[in-house]
């Protein structure tokens, strides 16, 4: 049954994922997939009349094998780009007038506002953990609301994504940061992800080197992120660079 099932819900469903996965604009895209799902649901409804959750994830399936096989055969991905290419990037600096340091950083459909602030010694912040006291002078806030992918839900602050982004995002800077003696002052910078197509944390690494020149911190090297991707393979896997969503999600 699962495998007459599976025939049935490709044979429905690949024409609209098909265009779906040759479409450029992420909202259209998703529209596509959910009429590809919608589709199948209502066909097989009266053969399978309790077998929609289990129709919608072999339309998943589906998208993620059409997805390796364009990618793999046609040697093209979803929005047309070469397996090397980044999507388009545009920087702004500064954005804000009342900080001391701002900008914006879009790549693709993935855009972040990251912001620096500057404040004295008694700013650090205080950690208390099993290793004892300790104080940091270096802090990367990552926030994620919900709008930047076309939500409306409640935010009942950071989630263990936003604070695991964040670090990840305050580890790749925090190399480059100057030493106390050099430039004695506390460095807060908050990203805001305004737009989310993947590759959010990546985009926060750009922003924040951005804000921190803007604001005068005499940085070592101005620092850059982008993710990549793999897609198994025969004879050899392909490479992405520079991923956006529905590869993160299909991948």
């Amino acid at each position: 049954m699962d495998e007459e099932l599976g025939n049935k819900v490709r044979e429905i469903a690949l024409p609209l994922i098909k265009e779906g996965n040759r479409t450029v604009e992420k909202q259209k895209r998703g529209e596509l997939f959910g009429k590809a799902a919608d589709l199948a649901v209502e066909k097989l409804q009266e053969e399978y009349p309790d077998s929609a959750s289990v129709i919608r994830d072999l339309v998943y399936d589906v998208q993620s094998e059409d997805m390796h096989e364009l990618i793999i055969t046609e040697n093209v991905r979803v929005d047309g780009r070469r397996m090397d290419e980044i999507r388009p990037i545009s920087m702004e600096v500064p954005v804000l007038p009342r900080t001391h340091g701002s900008a914006i950083f879009t790549r693709g459909e993935t855009q972040c506002l990251a912001v620096t602030t500057l404040g004295s010694k008694f700013d650090e912040m205080k950690i208390d953990d099993l290793e004892g006291d300790s104080l940091k002078s270096f802090m990367l806030h990552y926030n994620f609301p919900p709008f930047c992918t076309g939500e409306a839900r409640m935010s009942r602050g950071p989630r263990p994504r936003d604070i695991g982004h964040g670090s990840l995002a305050e580890h790749a800077m925090a190399p480059v940061i100057p030493s106390e003696e050099l430039f004695p002052y506390t460095i807060r910078i908050v990203s805001e992800v305004l737009e989310s197509n993947s590759s959010s944390s990546m985009a926060t690494i750009c922003a924040a080197s951005l804000s921190l020149m803007d604001a005068g911190v005499p940085i070592k090297v101005p620092v850059a992120g982008v993710n990549i991707g793999l897609i198994p393979g025969d004879p050899k896997p392909q490479y992405l660079v520079d991923i956006q969503g529905i590869e993160d999600h299909l991948g």
